[in-house]
């Protein structure tokens, strides 16, 4: 396991590295919440094309769902684990790039990684049969977001790869859950207008 902890240091302090202040304003803005707005806005009005807006609606839901079980589960394991993030791991912060406004405590996983990636996997199997190559920007966004994390000194590469894991389970899971229900009102549609 020791093993494991200097390799995934050692990987973090290579990407992290890697960085320069020239572009650390885009790594910050990947990094923020809100400046994903506008991929979102897009994302919705694709959505509304082609589901309509009560699909719309439970596809937000489910989405807020499946976020809220991702960060809560990356709190559960952070507490659990009380892995400290590479900004405060003395042998080193002293060698990281520290570029991010604050540094919480724990680590141990990425919220960032885990929503990013299973929000990236929902969208995904809901768009496969509408736009079959969105998939790719999905997935690229998610692995920029992810990255942005191991850049500002917050976040090992174990923890944006263990968030992958549970984003991608999460979304898969929260994919059936919107298919169960997206068939009921596609059902209940069908069957007020043979009424």
């Amino acid at each position: 396991m020791e093993k494991l902890a200097a390799l995934d240091r050692e990987l973090f302090l290579y990407f992290n590295n890697l960085g320069s202040e020239r572009w650390d304003w885009l790594w910050v803005a990947l990094s923020d919440k809100w400046m994903a707005i506008p991929f979102y806005a897009v994302l919705l009005y694709l959505l509304f094309k082609k589901l309509g807006w009560r699909s719309t609606l439970i596809t937000m839901l489910v989405v807020a769902l499946l976020i809220t079980a991702t960060d809560q589960l990356a709190n559960f394991f952070k507490h659990t684990f009380e892995r400290p993030r590479p900004c405060r791991q003395e042998g080193v912060m002293e060698f990281a790039r520290f570029v991010a406004e604050r540094c919480g405590r724990y680590g141990f996983f990425s919220a960032h990684s885990a929503n990013s990636m299973g929000v990236a996997v929902f969208l995904s199997l809901i768009f496969k049969s509408f736009y079959r190559n969105l998939y790719l920007i999905l997935i690229f966004w998610a692995i920029l977001v992810s990255y942005s994390r191991i850049y500002l000194g917050v976040h090992y590469p174990g923890d944006v790869l263990t968030g992958w894991f549970f984003g991608v389970i999460l979304g898969f899971l929260f994919y059936q859950l919107w298919l169960k229900i997206y068939e009921k009102l596609r059902k209940a549609k069908e069957n007020s207008g043979k009424a």
